[in-house]
């Protein structure tokens, strides 16, 4: 079995895992190419930067100081059993499991599960919206099917929306935040778009990306269909 590749680490973090001191491993690869991508360098599979086993190692030396290790990407599944592999060894450290997922394989989630202890789910748009935005026909269908798998785990989550201007208005809003309530989700995280990267910045104005968090009629219609909303800005 080939090595999980590692792109990027994080070494301390307080809101990657809501509630614990974690670090983060960025794994390569994605099937998606989002418009608003902040990690593009992930996007491709191949070798990645860091040493699989020098990363396990330094986890070793983080062992009670650390409360859990968070797997992201790219898409952290898209490795498949490489990433199993990797996620038990640093579970049988003791740390808790997150993952960050934009749910493209709810096959291989089901895999994961007995691992991950927590997720945090893209939900990137409205399912008219989403190929647009993702590049990718079967994206939407295949999210709503790790959500509604991962709700049956019984085990904690967070639904995360990251509002766009480019592919999200506040109607969009309101429709995505309505059917997740519809679901019967908890939590979810409105994130405002950053444009990350200087050919990024003029295709959205501050006030477009800001236009989500400062419309306070808004936010308590969404705070009244999911009371646990986190509005990351």
């Amino acid at each position: 079995m080939r090595d999980i590749q590692i792109g990027g680490l994080v070494s301390f973090t307080t809101i990657d895992y809501p509630g614990k001191l974690a670090a983060v491993l960025f794994l390569v690869g994605c099937p998606l190419r989002c418009a608003y991508c902040s990690n593009p360098h992930l996007l491709n599979v191949g070798p990645g930067e860091y040493d699989p086993e020098k990363i396990y190692q330094w986890l070793q030396t983080r062992v009670g100081k650390l409360e859990a290790v968070v797997f992201s990407g790219g898409e952290a599944l898209m490795q498949g059993d490489a990433t199993i592999s990797f996620m038990r060894r640093v579970r049988e450290l003791g740390f808790a499991i997150g993952l960050h997922t934009n749910g493209f394989y709810p096959k291989m989630l089901e895999r994961a599960a007995e691992l991950v202890d927590w997720i945090g789910l893209d939900y990137k748009a409205t399912r008219e919206k989403y190929e647009s935005l993702v590049g990718n026909a079967i994206a939407y269908d295949n999210m709503i099917q790790s959500l509604t798998f991962w709700q049956s785990t019984g085990k904690d989550f967070e639904v995360r929306i990251t509002c766009d201007p480019r592919f999200i208005d506040k109607s969009d809003l309101i429709a995505i935040v309505r059917d997740l309530n519809a679901r019967g989700v908890q939590t979810v995280a409105i994130q405002k778009y950053i444009a990350h990267f200087e050919d990024d910045a003029h295709k959205t104005t501050p006030e477009m990306r800001e236009q989500f968090f400062n419309d306070p009629a808004l936010r308590d219609q969404i705070s009244a269909l999911v009371p646990n909303t986190i509005w990351r800005e």
